[in-house]
C-alpha cells in the first residue's frame, strides 16, 4: 500500500490561488459594510420624512400648518401637536428642529435610542454641533469630531461624515430638507 500526499509545489500554489482570492474579495467586503451603512442612514431619513409627514397631517387637522413657531415668529403663537402623549412643536407644520429631542423625535420617529443618537443644532454648523434650526442623528458607535467618522460642519451628501441631517421647513408650504451625509460611513 502506497502513501501519496500534495506535493510542497501542489501547496503552494493552493495557497497563492486562496491569497489571490482574499486580495480580490476583502474589497467587496469592506464595500459592503460602507453600503449596508448608507443604507441605514437611508432608512433613518425615510423614518425622518414619514415622520415628519404625519406630524404635518395632525397639523393640518388643527389647521396650524402655516402658522411659524412663536419662538421663532413673536406674533404667532407657538405651534405643537400631540403624538403619543408627547407634545410636539412645529414650524409650519413640520417638527421643529430647535425644539426637538430625544422624547419628541421618539413620539413620531420609531428608532432604537441605543442604536443612534441625536444632536440640536445649537448656531453655526462645526464639527460637534449642526447649525441651529436643524438636528443630526448618527450611529451610536461613531465617533464626533473632524476626521473621526462624524463631523456636523459637512453637510454634503458625499461629505466625509456619516449622519443624517433635519432642517426645519422654512416656510409655510415648504418641506424641511433631509440629507444623508454618508461618505465616509
Amino acid at each position: 500500500m502506497q502513501q501519496r500526499g500534495f506535493t510542497l509545489i501542489e501547496l503552494i500554489i493552493v495557497i497563492v490561488i486562496l491569497g489571490i482570492l482574499a486580495v480580490t474579495a476583502a474589497p467587496r467586503f469592506i464595500n459592503l459594510q460602507s453600503d449596508a451603512s448608507r443604507a441605514t442612514l437611508e432608512g433613518v431619513a425615510a423614518a425622518l420624512q414619514g415622520g415628519s409627514q404625519l406630524v404635518y397631517a395632525k397639523s393640518a387637522i388643527e389647521g396650524e400648518q402655516a402658522n411659524a413657531n412663536a419662538a421663532d415668529q413673536a406674533a404667532t403663537r407657538t405651534d405643537d401637536v400631540e403624538i403619543s402623549g408627547v407634545r410636539v412643536e412645529t414650524e409650519f407644520g413640520y417638527p421643529d428642529a430647535d425644539d426637538t429631542d430625544a422624547a419628541s423625535l421618539a413620539a413620531w420617529v420609531d428608532l432604537s435610542a441605543g442604536d443612534w443618537t441625536l444632536v440640536e443644532g445649537t448656531g453655526a454648523a462645526a464639527v460637534a454641533s449642526p447649525a441651529d434650526e436643524t438636528f443630526a442623528i448618527y450611529p451610536a458607535g461613531k465617533v464626533v469630531g473632524a476626521g473621526q467618522g462624524v463631523d456636523f460642519s459637512i453637510v454634503a451628501e458625499d461629505g466625509a461624515s456619516c449622519h443624517v441631517l433635519y432642517t426645519e421647513a422654512q416656510a409655510a408650504n415648504a418641506l424641511p430638507t433631509i440629507t444623508i451625509v454618508g461618505g465616509s460611513c
